[in-house]
């Protein structure tokens, strides 16, 4: 069994028009045994900047307060909030010097460049190499069943309604197909002018 599988994980970010979504499920397992069922597993970066985590749990953790000390330090001596590819670049530098001994996660970022508003959804393996789509991303043990709903009601130039109901709905159908991730979710819905999270109610068992 591998490490990814441990804790089970169902992470999936879509780009829309001018605006992108990222959920996760909220379980925290160790195989069939539920250990929690509010588990943190998206972690905001800026305004407008998401960074999502599936994969081991104590890793998930251990990078995201890592990934934190980071950004304070890009803060401080930037004196600005950082931009979707910076993050990702960061994030992909940070796994590629744990390369020999690596982190079991595979991050996802979205969120809207400051500037331009423009979607951004890109994903990585544990060792960092990156993925830069302009539709959607999965990550998790759910990440098969995802990419059957996704590609089935991804559109398009989606505006903010119709994105966070087709998020919704792909991460519902899928983690019900999954056995290691599920009980409820968590959508973060990224605008111009706004953030909106919403929780999910879905099949407790």
């Amino acid at each position: 069994m591998s490490a990814m599988e441990l804790n089970g994980s169902a992470i999936v970010a879509m780009a829309g028009h001018e605006c992108v979504a990222i959920a996760s499920d909220k379980r925290l397992g160790r195989q069939a045994q539920t250990i929690s069922f509010d588990f943190k597993k998206i972690y905001p970066i800026g305004d407008r900047l998401f960074l999502g985590l599936p994969g081991l749990g104590t890793d998930v953790q251990t990078v995201a307060n890592r990934l934190q000390f980071r950004l304070n330090l890009y803060k401080l001596r930037e004196n600005r909030e950082m931009k979707p590819r910076t993050l990702l670049n960061m994030v992909s530098s940070f796994l590629y010097e744990h390369r020999f001994g690596p982190y079991f996660v595979e991050p996802i970022v979205a969120g809207l460049d400051p500037t331009t508003f423009e979607p951004f959804v890109a994903s990585m393996d544990l060792i960092g190499c990156p993925m830069i789509t302009s539709d959607f991303v999965v990550g998790g043990t759910a990440a098969e069943q995802l990419y059957g709903m996704c590609e089935t009601l991804w559109r398009p130039d989606m505006g903010p309604d119709d994105l966070f109901e087709i998020t919704a709905q792909s991460l519902l159908n899928a983690q019900d197909r999954d056995a290691l991730s599920g009980w409820g979710g968590v959508v973060h819905l990224v605008e111009k002018d706004k953030v909106t999270t919403r929780h999910l109610k879905a099949r407790m068992d």
